[in-house]
């Protein structure tokens, strides 16, 4: 059996009398791509801030690569990565300077991170883009480069939020073939999106329905559950009689 990267068990988050997560259960692989789904108003933004150590649960428990949410919130953020759904690279520094500024955030020796990054421009095809300003890029380069500087150091899971709003079909499936890559290195991949179709590109995934997980298995399975065709007929399905708006 594989390791488990993240266990929750019941873990909630209050905020006065407004339960945002409301007992979530489960379990992710190491290695696994893991879809977390839901319409706005979910609780997803809400559990994936407890997951990576910047929110204390009201309650429940949850170990993330092996540690405890509640005690050893600095070991988490050691081990883990993280792409908000908004650009997170500075954008008045250049692509090798972003690379170099986060490898050492990362306790990367100088060494590892001339290598890294000489192994990570050569990848995305940066070559000639090196020393432009990552503002200068268009959104889809400064989305994968993003996420590889997320997997630098190589954590034992990444925490992906919304990583592909706003590109175009192409792009997104060059960013996925990352994603896989990484997975293939035995990193976790821990993804929301908005987008269905890319629903279909996880091994399994959850969907969130007001704070509450409705459903939680493979894309065939869920499809087959529900009597659907896509992913789409199925989120349509769940979240029709949802009542909140906005997370």
């Amino acid at each position: 059996m594989a390791d488990i990267a993240i266990s929750t068990n019941k873990l909630t988050k209050r905020f006065g009398d407004f339960v945002a997560t409301n007992e979530i259960t489960f379990d992710v692989q190491q290695g696994e791509i893991f879809g977390f789904l839901g319409a706005n108003g979910a609780g997803k933004t809400t559990a994936m801030r407890m997951l990576c150590g910047l929110s204390v649960p009201s309650s429940g428990e949850a170990t993330i690569a092996g540690y405890d949410i509640y005690k050893q919130t600095e070991e988490i953020k050691k081990h883990i990565g993280y792409m908000s759904q908004k650009f997170s690279l500075y954008e008045d520094l250049n692509v090798i300077e972003n690379i170099r500024f986060f490898g050492g955030i990362y306790g990367l020796s100088g060494k590892e991170i001339k290598e890294k990054s000489n192994t990570l421009i050569n990848q995305l095809g940066l070559q000639h883009e090196a020393k432009k300003l990552v503002g200068s890029l268009p959104l889809g380069w400064k989305q994968k480069l993003a996420f590889s500087v997320a997997i630098l150091h190589e954590p034992k899971i990444v925490f992906l939020d919304e990583p592909t709003g706003g590109v175009d079909p192409v792009t997104r499936r060059q960013f996925w073939d990352l994603i896989y890559a990484a997975a293939d290195r035995g990193i976790t991949i821990f993804v929301t999106t908005h987008y269905m179709d890319e629903a279909e590109y996880c091994n399994r995934i959850s969907m969130m329905v007001d704070g509450v997980i409705k459903a939680l298995d493979t894309p065939r399975n869920l499809k087959k559950q529900f009597s659907a065709a896509s992913m789409d007929e199925v989120f349509f399905e769940l979240a029709r009689g949802a009542q909140r708006k906005a997370d």
